[in-house]
């Protein structure tokens, strides 16, 4: 078994497109506006090297008030390959001001740093 894709909410798809694309290097779809659910609009972004699909969404319903935490994901995660490549994405990301926190080993072994998506999905960066 492996997983297919994940899926994100957004309220500016074409933004968090241009995210992972410019960050990731990822590939993007074209928009799929439904026929059955009126507004919805979602484009798959496929990163690298097979490292999958990510299906970002949108719709007129979501809350500019929406709680940041609540139940369901939290965030994804993505390995680099390096501490090295870490480094020198975190310090893009905090260049163009989207670095949430900075590289670091944590407690569970993983070193990684935290970036935010325009809208402020967090994205951890991993070696």
């Amino acid at each position: 078994m492996r997983i297919t894709h994940v899926a994100l909410w957004t309220q500016d798809l074409d933004t968090a497109a241009q995210f992972w694309q410019r960050y990731f290097g990822a590939g993007v779809g074209e928009a799929y506006h439904s026929r059955n659910r009126q507004g919805f609009v979602s484009r798959f972004i496929t990163l690298p090297e097979d490292g999958g699909q990510i299906e970002l969404m949108t719709g007129p319903w979501l809350a500019d008030d929406a709680p940041a935490e609540q139940i369901g994901w939290d965030h994804i995660a993505i390995t680099l390959g390096s501490g090295e490549a870490v480094d020198a994405l975190a310090e893009k990301c905090r260049t163009d001001g989207c670095l949430k926190s900075a590289p670091r080993w944590t407690g569970d072994g993983f070193y990684e740093a935290v970036i935010l998506m325009p809208d402020g999905t967090p994205v951890e960066i991993t070696a």
